[in-house]
């Protein structure tokens, strides 16, 4: 499966809030897991409605 993040920009909003935090690399497997879920939880809720496109009321 494509990675779903971008670490640069994961590691760019992190610095944004705070210069001083650093990111363990697990990190970014943990954010993965996550995004995956809440999409699978978006298709699924927009499933429901019988939709075909993803809206922002299904995040």
């Amino acid at each position: 499966m494509a990675e779903l993040i971008v670490k640069s920009k994961v590691k760019e909003v992190v610095k944004s809030i705070d210069p001083e935090m650093r990111i363990n690399p697990g990190f970014y497997d943990a954010l993965e897991a996550e995004v995956k879920v809440l999409i699978e939880k978006a298709v699924r809720r927009a499933k429901e409605e019988g939709k075909k496109t993803l809206y922002p009321r299904h995040v």
